[in-house]
């Protein structure tokens, strides 16, 4: 099983994919391999803030 990175290493991650992409020196395959990888990553980031904006709403007794 995979271990799970947090938040912060997904956004450490997803900077370090921008800089990639934004050097130019990645060929154009590279840089479709690192877009859909950042994508994936932010998709697992918006649902992990899901979760946690679940929870507060719960803790908070269903006020936004």
């Amino acid at each position: 099983m995979a271990k799970k990175i947090t938040l912060e290493e997904s956004f450490e991650a997803l900077d370090d994919i921008v800089d990639q992409m934004q050097s130019g020196e990645l060929t154009l395959e590279e840089s479709f391999q690192k877009y859909e990888e950042g994508m994936k990553m932010i998709k697992n980031c918006n649902d992990a803030i899901d979760k946690v904006e679940k929870k507060l709403v719960i803790i908070n007794g269903g006020e936004e």
